[in-house]
């Protein structure tokens, strides 16, 4: 019967948490489904549940210790999905389902049980879109980047160009980087691709940690790349190269790109930093 009763309670806070929090989590997958700033967020809650049933074994040997402390994680999460929902701020209703989860965790089962989910619950931040004014504080200066990148690119390739800003004057045309070809979408989504692929990749913290951090020099320069292409295609081909089938292609192109460079320096990181294993006993 002792045994039953964390599962009893952790069925009904899952039910109550499903009760409460459904308006929020419909209008995140709406969020999801067409903001493809954040698409990659339905890939987020099947890769935290895998991390969770992954770690299965080893939450099945701790005995559940509840703690008191998990009430004032409850309490902030609704207070701060309150104060979100009168005050129609997304953002804080939808990062309150994290304390909120936290808190339950604690009451349920104890601080131990919270070690070892800590990782899939950290996750799961990933699927929350940024507030627009941290959004907007990032992609402009992510658009002058990547203008510069490009214009370097253009120069270096002969071809003649002007910057002001994030605009670029070229010889048949001019080509605007807005905030759609700032790079943030593959930012964050080349950030949570790294966070996986280290995830996958190695066991250590240092070396994960690398490998997530290094998608943000190679989201900038692979849009860079991207930028500096285009100008190229509008140069010699004509502006109806800047937009359409190309433009569309040229995303996948660079994303594909980005990819094989995350990978490259995993490999990197990994000769840099190999594991290091016990000596063997030499015979006798």
């Amino acid at each position: 019967m002792q045994d039953l009763k964390p599962k009893v309670l952790l069925t009904a806070a899952a039910g109550a948490f499903f009760v409460l929090y459904g308006p929020v989590l419909r209008r995140l997958a709406q969020d999801w489904l067409h903001d493809d700033n954040y698409s990659h967020g339905v890939l987020i809650v099947p890769l935290a549940a895998y991390f969770v049933w992954e770690r299965r074994r080893r939450l099945a040997t701790i005995v559940p210790a509840p703690s008191m402390f998990g009430l004032v994680f409850i309490a902030g999460g609704l207070a701060m999905l309150l104060a979100g929902m009168l005050g129609a701020e997304l953002f804080l209703a939808r990062f309150s389902m994290i304390p909120v989860l936290i808190g339950s965790l604690l009451f349920v089962l104890g601080w131990r049980a919270l070690r070892i989910l800590a990782f899939p619950l950290g996750f799961l931040l990933l699927m929350i879109p940024i507030p627009a004014i941290i959004f907007n504080q990032i992609a402009f200066p992510l658009q002058l980047v990547a203008s510069q990148v490009g214009e370097a690119g253009l120069s270096a390739m002969g071809v003649p160009v002007l910057r002001e800003g994030n605009v670029m004057i070229l010889a048949r045309t001019t080509l605007e980087v807005a905030e759609a070809c700032s790079g943030i979408r593959s930012l964050i989504s080349l950030l949570t691709l790294g966070i996986v692929f280290g995830y996958f990749t190695d066991s250590r913290t240092s070396v994960r940690t690398g490998i997530a951090l290094a998608a943000i020099p190679v989201a900038i320069l692979t849009n860079g790349l991207r930028v500096a292409g285009t100008g190229v295609a509008a140069h010699y081909i004509g502006p109806e190269a800047a937009e359409g089938f190309f433009h569309t292609f040229s995303g996948w192109l660079v994303f594909l790109l980005a990819f094989v460079l995350m990978f490259i320096i995993a490999r990197l990181l990994l000769r840099m930093m190999p594991l290091r294993t016990a000596p063997t006993p030499s015979a006798a």
